[in-house]
This record gives C-alpha cells, structure tokens and sequence, in this order.
C-alpha cells in the first residue's frame, strides 16, 4: 500500500539498526533460552459443563505444545485424579475430539498411594494414528465422559482434579501431563512436581521420535528457503522503551531517520509505551503515538520492530486497537496503522502487511484496510485488497504463510489470499509502526495525536492455525502467567 520510495528508505534505515543491536542480541540469547528451558513442555487446559453431583464427570481437555518442536500423541498420557471410597467400576466415553475420539483411550486405574481426595484416576493415552502435536499448537477439545457402571450420581466435591469453577478452558495444575511417561505438567496428588531437567530431556526425546526439525523447502519459485519452527509470544509486559527486557526479547525501537511518511519528521522512543491495561488479556499494552501540527519539524512517528529476521512459513497474529479519530485534536490527517513482516529491499524481498488507514491515503476511501502480499517494491508488483468499514476498537489480526498460500482474517473473517511469486521467498521481521502519509496532513496548526495500541503479537512456526486456536493458545499463556516466549531459532 506504500509508495515504493517509502517503504525503500525504511527498509535502508533501519538496517543498519538492526545490524548494530545483533551483537547485543547475541550476548542476551543465553538469558533468554535459559528462561525457556524452565517453561513446561505442556500445558494442560481443563473444563467442565457438570454440577459437583451429576450422574457423570465430564472432564474436558485441550494440550498446549509449548515447544520449538512436534510431540507425537503416542507419547502423552493425561491423568484426571479423582475419589472413590466404594471402589467402583466406572465406564468412559469420548463424545467428540479434534484429534478424532478413535485415536484416544481412556482407563480408570487405582491410585498405588492415595489421598483424601484422590483414590483413582482416568488416564487418558493415544494411538500411533493420532499423529503430533505440532510446535506452539493447541490440540483442540477433547470432550470426554465418565460415569458409574451402575449409573448411580458421583459427588465430585472432593475430587482432587475437580474444579466446577472452570466452565471455560483453564490451565489446571491439578491435571497431570506426562511425556515417555516423565511428568511434565502439573502436580500429583502426593505433591510431586516436573523436574526441569526431566522435562526438557523428555520433551527432546518426543521432539526427535516426531523428526519436526526445521529444514529447507523448496519457495514458489524455486529458491531455498528456510522452514520456521517455534512460537513467538509478548504480551508487552514492559515498563517502556529504555526496559532492558524489550532489547533482551528482540525488540528494536525505531528512532532511525528516514521514511515512510513526512520528510523529515523524527522516529521518537519516546512515542513507544507500555501503559498499565488489561483490555487484551495481559497487564500491559503497547502504545504506538504519531503526532503533528502540521509542520515536519514538530511530526512524531513510532515504530517497534523485531531485531532478528527470523520468521517465514506460520502463524502470525496481534490484538490491535485502531482509532478512526485521534486522541487529541483535529481530525483529518492521512494517518497508516499497521502490523506487517517485512524483509530488506533485495532480490528475495518479502512483505504481507495489514494496513488501516481510517482518513484513507493517496487519495483512497476513508476507513480502508489493505492488505497486501509484496513481490518487488521496485516496479510496486503486490496484489492487495481493500476491506472497507470503521474498526475502531480491538480486532484480532490473522496471517497464515503456508504451502504457498498466504491468507488474511480479521476476527475469524478471511478477508484476502495470495499465491505463486507473491507467496514471501526469504525470513522476516515481525513490525508495527504508526505514521502519517507525506503531502496529505490536514492543515490545521492544532496539534494532534492518534495512538494505535497493540495487546500482543504471536507466532507459530510452520502451522497454518485458526483465529479460535490462536486466542485459545494466547490465553493459555496469559493465565499461566507467561507474558513472554520466544522458541523460533534465529536465522
């Protein structure tokens, strides 16, 4: 949606950013990969629709891949502690499940050291056919059931995995996961925990029975590209763009020169902040502030930008708030909300951007947004769309680049795809910025400011995943308490 001049010299100033901060990267990766080994390989979200007394139990079940690989389902076993004093026969059902009911088994068996409140528990295993669990995916409900052989009502208010309080998917640690049978998620009723080292070991071990290791693909148009693996999440949990974290976690804040936008206008640190909101499910939202009274001089733009160029073929996604207005006075400025990825301005050049632009710009309709698949910015070749109509307030952003076929959606919505050489060919960035269109400022003398604010931004490497997925995983790792992971290998 940029003239080709202006996004040539972004590109070409903030190279020489990005080179600069490489090294500094470099020294922080060790921090950063050592915080991940601490993060459990699975999560375990639970849910019920029973009362505490029912004639059956419904223990519902989505597994989190918190890991940079695919774990095959053979390898994972699910246990669901429970008590039964009169030592009953119980019966199991599966009523529905993503990963297909055939494919999964459930067996009560005695607990060899029980409890007050756990005597027994529903294992849950899976077949060879079931597949993997690809990296940074959630697998979907699994809708299961269990009830007395004699039909007879089952009181679950002291059952130890029991929790009539989460009527929605929730990460419940009393709900074990093991992998190769080495418990990597959750408690045991008895009080045992995962051993980290335990963890990481049989995680590795699943990671290479499933052979999901990144490895070069062949690209629409015959050049070799790297095959990304991992997830990406923040939920910008910074107190602003001096936080040694934001440069720990990848993140480069634009306050190089150039374009696209006003000729001379200044890229401020100062416009990048984090205030406190729990609007998009974490404790902090990124702020993005362009601001103006007319003049080059006094025109503010914001930028924030991943250092490393690591990502190409997934899942990329952010919550964003858009404003049709500015905040703080007149309306009327051709103003650019956006979220893309991007690479440099080279014979692989690659870019697939979400563009909003409520005042429209170059003279297009107000309340616009393009999105738009990049070949060569130097003869403008892209294929775009234009989805028109107000999106003030947060959406949730959806890209998918997989198999050739790049899809957008906005909130559950597919709005564009593209394919064949306008599919990206090389690694990118991860970008948002907010700046106004050059030789389209209103021309008031009042100054302005219009914010754009994003909750958090995530992706998963090499899997095409639906908007409910991505929520679904984003939430796992908000009430978990993760407000950062980042698995995706560095190119």
């Amino acid at each position: 949606m940029e003239p080709h001049s202006a996004r040539l010299t972004r590109r070409r100033a903030l190279l020489p950013v990005g080179a600069a901060l490489a090294l500094t990267a470099g020294v922080l990766i060790p921090t950063v990969w050592s915080a991940q080994a601490a993060t459990a390989p699975l999560t375990v979200l639970y849910k019920t629709s029973t009362p505490t007394v029912n004639y059956e139990v419904d223990p519902w079940f989505e597994v989190v891949n918190n890991t940079a690989s695919a774990v095959p389902y053979s390898s994972i076993t699910i246990d669901y502690y429970f008590s039964d004093p009169t030592n009953e026969t119980y019966d199991f059902g599966c009523a529905w499940a993503v990963v297909a009911c055939a494919n999964l088994t459930g067996t009560v068996h005695t607990l060899a050291t029980p409890t007050a409140t756990a005597d027994h528990y529903l294992q849950i295993s899976f077949s060879a056919s079931a597949g993997s669990l690809a990296a940074g995916a959630n697998s979907g409900d699994m809708q299961l059931r269990m009830w007395r052989a004699d039909w007879a009502n089952v009181n679950q208010a002291d059952d130890y995995s029991f929790n009539g309080a989460d009527t929605a998917y929730t990460p419940s640690s009393t709900v074990t996961a093991y992998e190769n049978g080495t418990l990597v998620w959750g408690v045991q009723p008895n009080g045992t925990t995962p051993n980290p080292s335990a963890s990481a070991s049989a995680s590795a071990s699943a990671s290479a029975s499933a052979s999901a290791s990144a490895s070069a693909s062949a690209g629409p148009t015959g050049t070799a590209t790297s095959s990304s693996s991992g997830v990406m999440f923040d939920d910008f949990d910074y107190t602003g763009a001096s936080d040694p974290n934001l440069t720990a976690h990848d993140w480069t804040v634009r306050t190089a020169a150039g374009g696209p936008g006003v000729s001379g206008a200044t890229w401020s640190a100062n416009a990048v902040t984090f205030p406190a909101s729990t609007a998009a499910g974490g404790t902090h939202v990124m702020n993005l502030a362009a601001s103006t009274d007319g003049t080059s001089a006094n025109t503010v733009q914001s930028e924030l930008d991943t250092t490393d160029q690591k990502f190409f073929e997934g899942t990329y996604a952010a919550e964003v708030y858009f404003n049709d207005t500015p905040t703080t006075g007149p309306n009327g400025d051709d103003v650019n909300e956006t979220f893309y990825s991007i690479s440099p301005d080279n014979s692989l050049y690659s870019e697939d951007d979400f563009e909003y632009l409520p005042n429209g710009g170059w003279g297009g309709p107000a309340l616009s947004m393009y999105t738009t698949s990049w070949y060569s910015a130097d003869a403008l070749d892209r294929v775009t769309t234009d989805t028109e109509g107000s999106l003030q307030g947060w959406h949730t952003l959806v890209e998918t680049v997989l198999g050739g076929t790049v899809t957008y959606s906005i909130d559950g919505t597919q709005v564009f795809t593209s394919t064949g050489k306008y599919y990206p060919r090389e690694d990118m960035t991860i970008d948002f910025n907010e700046w106004f269109i050059s030789g389209y400022l209103a021309s008031s003398s009042t100054p302005r400011t219009w914010n754009e604010q994003v909750g958090w931004v995530y992706y998963a490497g090499g899997q095409a995943l639906s908007t409910a997925q991505v929520k679904a995983n984003v939430s796992a790792y908000q009430k978990g308490g993760t407000s950062f992971t980042d698995s995706v290998p560095s190119s």
